[in-house]
């Protein structure tokens, strides 16, 4: 897998406390993050220990109320089990950091139009600095674009939008429209373009599809990038370092 979304163990109770340095526990801060896990709509995988899981979005934060919503599918046959259970920790990245945090007073919340599962915002949270490969949102001037054909329609071309990547893998966008793609597919002959300098052929393994807010009318699917040659690695190495000085300099024009 290019993402560890094992949760970290945490010790047992009694133990000399060894995450006190990763630890949040200022609402304030806490409530930050929960919004930033929101506003980049970065995966968030959602576990208990007896290995029920699935993988999801933040969809609402509310301060106010102290609770925070995800995304949920009421098809997935994970779900249900996930909402009763008594412990489910959750899982995320946000560039080179992992976030984790316990979910408490989970229940499925089920309108009209949609199904989304609540939790009280977390008492506290853990953040590690990621020791594999930093990943960087790509910059949409360039129209970085995956092209491949559709698995199960090999007529069908596809050119969808990266959103992130790394050295072990990406983030596309799948619009609604477009046939869905099953998770533990092999895309083979994928071609990855990032900008005018930076373009390369690989393999993309599926891993997750998420569903993305409404408003974004898509879906994000995770992939690991395979079989790629060393000049390949070099280039996407170089436009990340690129990207990542890029975005430092724009956060602080």
């Amino acid at each position: 897998m290019f993402e560890d979304t094992q949760p970290a163990a945490m010790g047992a109770d009694g133990q000399l406390d060894a995450m006190a340095e990763f630890r949040i526990d200022h609402p304030r801060e806490i409530a930050a993050v929960m919004h930033q896990l929101m506003d980049a709509a970065a995966p968030v995988h959602l576990s208990t220990p007896d290995g029920t899981a699935l993988t999801t979005v933040m969809w609402t934060v509310d301060t106010a109320q102290r609770r925070i919503m995800f995304a949920a599918d009421t098809m997935h046959p994970q779900l249900q089990p996930l909402a009763e259970a008594s412990e489910v920790t959750a899982v995320a990245y946000v560039d080179a950091v992992k976030l984790q945090f316990d979910l408490l007073d989970t229940m499925l919340v089920r309108g009209a139009q949609q199904c989304t599962l609540a939790a009280a915002m977390p008492r506290e949270l853990y953040r590690f600095q990621r020791r594999n490969t930093f990943r960087v949102r790509t910059l949409e001037r360039s129209t970085p674009t995956a092209r491949f054909r559709h698995p199960a329609l090999p007529d069908m071309g596809l050119a969808l939008r990266v959103l992130d990547v790394s050295i072990g893998g990406c983030a596309l966008f799948l619009p609604e429209d477009v046939p869905p793609l099953e998770p533990g597919t092999d895309i083979q002959g994928a071609v990855i373009e990032l900008d005018p300098d930076t373009r390369f052929a690989a393999t993309l393994r599926l891993h997750h599809v998420t569903v993305i807010q409404p408003s974004s009318r898509g879906s994000r699917l995770g992939c690991e990038l395979l079989h790629m040659d060393g000049l390949a690695q070099r280039g996407l190495q170089r436009y990340i370092d690129q990207t990542q000085k890029r975005r430092r300099l724009m956060s602080l024009s």
